[in-house]
């Protein structure tokens, strides 16, 4: 193989689809340089669609404390049903923590290995080029307390209960003061518009409200409003420890354990998904976690919900496994993940990561 010209073996390998490909490049050396040239990433770029993968985040303790081990993106493979890993051993930062990605792009908190202080950076890099660039500095105080949403390269934000940084590829963030009325819970950006729950409740009753505001509109207006109306009657107090997962389109999903009663303490009896058009401003059902599945769940205080547009996963503390809600057939299936790599208290993190090789940070 080694006396076939480079054209021709990209040529042969530009067949495959971007899941063998990646396959391919793991196998040695020469296969990795082979299949990483900028000449054979152009010529795939134009034939392989990419792949929807869900991404976990590392457990918090790796955030803060230098890893040995080399840093890697563990992401699954749910059309595959497997595993796959990503080095990020290409970037010069200690413990790089991805948090957030967008059209093959990867978005994560890095801690500069040549700076004294425990200062970090917002870094956008791509793990299938392995290619990055540095956002303009950020306080510390943003990579703990902040939540990142991002829709593309040159559309990211960072929120918190009191302000929110603005970035549109001018090279500097724009920061604007928030009103929200406590700490947003899993905010979503969907296009010109960012979704959030909040609590209004008192100190030992909660009470969730869905707050937004409109990207374009920031400079000129007050930052978040309450959407509601009177036809959605309790649609937040049926749900435990509701979270929002942005759903396909103009769509928001709202994840959370469903009430068997409006009691204080009330237990739930499963997991349910609503989905909300943002046209219509209706509610409707996704789904429901089966019975024999949610049992996993009822001895835990609390789980993790992450994905995005026709997948959502779930996890627990002592489970050991993940749950995944899948639409994309249109049926809605309930399935196991196992396998779930590292060693955590379980609840896991994540993001969906749209692998592809087109993307260039």
């Amino acid at each position: 193989m080694d006396a076939l010209p480079q054209d021709t073996l990209h040529q042969i390998f530009s067949s495959l689809p971007l899941r063998q490909v990646m396959i391919c490049r793991s196998l040695s050396k020469f296969f990795n340089h082979l299949l990483t040239s900028p000449s054979f990433i152009h010529l795939i770029s134009t034939q392989s669609p990419p792949l929807n993968l869900l991404a976990l985040r590392p457990p918090h303790h790796h955030h803060h404390r230098h890893v040995s081990s080399p840093p890697c993106l563990h992401v699954f493979d749910p059309d595959d049903n497997q595993w796959l890993r990503f080095t990020l051993d290409f970037l010069p930062f200690r413990s790089p923590h991805p948090v957030a990605s967008s059209l093959g792009v990867v978005y994560l908190w890095g801690e500069s290995s040549d700076s004294p202080e425990s200062t970090k950076s917002l870094v956008v890099c791509t793990p299938l080029t392995r290619q990055f660039r540095v956002l303009p500095q950020l306080g510390s105080a943003w990579s703990r307390h902040g939540s990142v949403l991002v829709d593309s390269e040159t559309r990211v934000m960072v929120l918190t209960e009191l302000a929110a940084l603005y970035f549109s590829g001018s090279n500097q963030w724009l920061k604007f003061s928030s009103n929200l009325p406590s700490k947003p819970r899993s905010p979503i950006l969907v296009f010109d518009s960012v979704y959030a729950l909040c609590d209004v409740g008192s100190p030992w009753r909660s009470q969730w409200k869905l707050f937004h505001c409109t990207i374009s509109k920031l400079k000129t207006s007050q930052t978040w409003t309450r959407l509601e109306k009177h036809e959605w009657g309790d649609v937040f107090d049926i749900l435990k420890r509701p979270r929002l997962v942005r759903g396909n389109g103009n769509k928001v999903l709202m994840v959370g354990g469903l009430k068997s009663s409006f009691s204080l303490n009330a237990s739930c009896s499963t997991i349910l998904i609503l989905r909300l058009d943002l046209d219509s401003l209706e509610w409707d059902e996704a789904g429901r976690m089966p019975v024999d599945m949610f049992r996993c769940f009822q001895e835990s205080s609390k789980f993790k919900v992450f994905g995005s547009g026709d997948r959502v996963c779930f996890s627990a503390k002592r489970i050991g496994k993940l749950a995944l809600w899948d639409h994309c057939s249109g049926k809605g299936e309930w399935r196991w993940i196992d396998g779930v790599p590292g060693s955590g208290d379980g609840l896991c993190r994540g993001f969906v990561f749209e692998a592809r090789l087109t993307a260039l940070p």
